[in-house]
Order: C-alpha cells, then sequence, then structure tokens
C-alpha cells in the first residue's frame, strides 16, 4: 500500500526528537509567562480566506459539510488563534500553541508546528520578546548554529505608494520580489508604465546582508522619513539581538510579505548547515480589524520537524531484558518496577538479532522465585 503525496510514515530518533522539542517548547514558553492555547483541526475556511486573512482556498485540505459550507484542515496557526483571542480581554497578551497545519502547496501536507503569539502589548516589546523567545528555544535545544533575518513590508509598501498598480499586477509583483526575479519585476513595471520605479525595486532586490547595509541605505533614503524610521527599527532590533549574545544577524530590505496578513517587521531563522528555515513570523496588527480591533500583534512559527532533524539524537539509556514466562511474567514486572534509569523488557525468550546490554531470567529456587542476572 502507498501513501498520497506529501504524507510519510516516521519511526525512531525523529519521533523522540519531536517529542522533546514539544516538551522544550512547553517548558521554555510556560518559563516566560506563555499562556497555552489550542484550536480545532478543523475550522471554516472563511476564517483563512477572509479579506484580511487573504489565504489561497486552493492549498487548503477542504470539503462541504452537511450545511454546504466549506471547511477546511488547520492551514494556519495565526489566523485561527486570533480568532479564538479576539473576545479575550487585552491584559491577556502572551499565547503559545503547539500543532500541525496542513497544506497542499508545501512539500510535506502535514508540517508541525510550535508558536507563540504576542498581542495587545508595545510593538517593540512584542516583536523583541518574540525573538528572545526564539533563542531561547533554540538554544534549550542545543542548537546554536544559526543565523536570523529581519525586514519589512513597509519598504515595498512606501516605494510603490504612489504607483498605481491593478491587484493583479501587485499579486505579480510580490511574487517576483519574494522569489528575487529581477528581470520579471522589470517587465512587471515598465508594462504597468512605471519604468521610473524599477531602478529602486531592483535595487531592494540586492538589498541583503549584514547590518552595514542599513548604513548605505540610510543615506540613499536621506529624505525620506517613513523608510529610514523602518531603518531604525529594524537596527534596534539587532542591537537587541547582538546584547543578548546572537552574532548571526542578516537583513533583507527586500523581502515581501508571503501572507496577506503581514504589515511590519518581518523574521526568519535559517539553519547555517544545510539553509533550512527553522522559524519565521513577523508582525500582522490588521488581521485583527476584522474583529473591529486595533491592536498591535507580533509571532512567530517554530518548524518542529526541521527542528527535530537538527537536534541531537539522545544518549540511549541501559537496554535490559528480563525473560520470564507467562507463570512468572508478574515477578518480572515487579522487578522492572525497580528499575528507573534502564529501558526494561519483558520476554519469554530471546529474539534473533535483538540486543541488550545486559539479560536476567526469572527462575525457581527453593520454591521461590528470583531474578537473576544471566
Amino acid at each position: 500500500m502507498f501513501l498520497p503525496a506529501g504524507s510519510q510514515d516516521e519511526t525512531g530518533n525523529q519521533i523522540s526528537n519531536r517529542l522533546r522539542a514539544s516538551e522544550i517548547f512547553r517548558l521554555v514558553t510556560k518559563k516566560r509567562n506563555f499562556k497555552s492555547i489550542s484550536t480545532p483541526v478543523v475550522e471554516y475556511a472563511d476564517t483563512f480566506t477572509n479579506d484580511v486573512a487573504g489565504m489561497d482556498l486552493h492549498s487548503m485540505l477542504k470539503w462541504f459539510n452537511g450545511e454546504g459550507e466549506i471547511e477546511v484542515l488547520r492551514p494556519d496557526w495565526t489566523a485561527a488563534v486570533a480568532r479564538a483571542i479576539a473576545g479575550q480581554h487585552p491584559s491577556e497578551q502572551k499565547w503559545s500553541y503547539q500543532g500541525s497545519v496542513f497544506r497542499f502547496d508545501k512539500e510535506e501536507t502535514e508540517s508541525r508546528q510550535a508558536g507563540i503569539e504576542i498581542v495587545h502589548a508595545d510593538r517593540f516589546f512584542g516583536e523583541a520578546e518574540s525573538l528572545l523567545t526564539a533563542v531561547a528555544y533554540l538554544k534549550n535545544l542545543a542548537i546554536d548554529s544559526y543565523v536570523i533575518e529581519l525586514g519589512h513590508t513597509g519598504i515595498f509598501e512606501t516605494l510603490i505608494t504612489d504607483y498605481s498598480f491593478s491587484d493583479k499586477q501587485k499579486d505579480a509583483l510580490l511574487i517576483a520580489m519574494h522569489d528575487k526575479r529581477a528581470d520579471v519585476v522589470e517587465e512587471i513595471v515598465t508594462k504597468a508604465g512605471h519604468e521610473q520605479l524599477s531602478d529602486s525595486l531592483l535595487a531592494l532586490i540586492d538589498a541583503y546582508g549584514s547590518k552595514e547595509i542599513i548604513d548605505d541605505y540610510r543615506k540613499r533614503w536621506a529624505g525620506h522619513d517613513d523608510l529610514t524610521a523602518i531603518l531604525t527599527h529594524i537596527e534596534r532590533l539587532i542591537d537587541l539581538l547582538e546584547a543578548s549574545g546572537v552574532t548571526e544577524v542578516i537583513v533583507d530590505l527586500g523581502r515581501v510579505k508571503n501572507l496577506p496578513y503581514y504589515d511590519g517587521i518581518m523574521f526568519r531563522g535559517f539553519l547555517t548547515n544545510d539553509g533550512s528555515t527553522c522559524f519565521s513570523g513577523g508582525r500582522y496588527d490588521r488581521l485583527y480589524e476584522q474583529f473591529e480591533q486595533k491592536t498591535s500583534a507580533v509571532g512567530l512559527a517554530f518548524y518542529v520537524d526541521v527542528l527535530a532533524k537538527h537536534m541531537k539524537a539522545e544518549t540511549e539509556p541501559e537496554k535490559i531484558c528480563i525473560l520470564a514466562s507467562p507463570k512468572t511474567h508478574a515477578i518480572a514486572e515487579q522487578f522492572r518496577m525497580e528499575l528507573d534509569e534502564q529501558v526494561v523488557d519483558i520476554q519469554y525468550e530471546l529474539k534473533v538479532g535483538v540486543k541488550y546490554h545486559r539479560t536476567y531470567q526469572v527462575v525457581e529456587k527453593d520454591n521461590e522465585y528470583k531474578v537473576v542476572e544471566r
């Protein structure tokens, strides 16, 4: 029998590491005063496809319910959490979650996430807490080779604000900027009749690197208060990270939002050994407009499957076998309960190819049962 595309079985270390990653996340967020939340795996599609959330229905696992409404397997945690906590008192600011999301447009249909959302809080505080929680979590996973990338949706939006594009053109331009396709960007801008914008956007594609690039663009954008304010904001976050011991921080001034509800700072974490993304997130204040709330909201999601692949395997405990019989199984179980640190297996006979550090056997001696080492 075969599995559907995007599905897979798992065994061994990947499962063990993922369970450890989950427990470590629970402990880290509990210590940092996050409140746990869980949302249903089945939601109405409109939670994610409405005009504010703006997600693509075609990427979701969906069906019609008995009333003819479209239901989906949860494709995104942020929109689901926003729906769940929109009615909570503003004093409830810090939330954490764990669970799967399901998308057709990803390599794996199901991916496990652990994430945080910070709402109703000072904007810089929320961003700082998000990033420092990421640093603390990775440290507790013993993952220390990573890079944090910072970007901001406002740069692209500010540069194009005086130019008219159709919705289709703007969507295509966002995709081209996201993929850093200079040729496509130039083509779209030229066809829209905005050749004078081309140089600015093409330069933005290459505006990527260490924090020194901020000084370069502060000079280039002198007199553009909105843009220089964004640069200062990014610089403050870099200073915070460096003061907290993070040395690998990069800037992507050409970063554009990959989901419609992002509207400010964006961040990602990359593992340096293979470049895989281990977390991503950003600001999404406008997501709460659908609930008639004007507030601050920021968060990030860790990709637990990715992290589990890069965690070191746990040191294997001593593995012991106790040979018993149906008559002596209870005796063997009593002995097993006395062994706290070992992995203890009870068998009726030794299996070929299965190795143990030590083997015991329940034997009868002087009308008593004893467990003795073989």
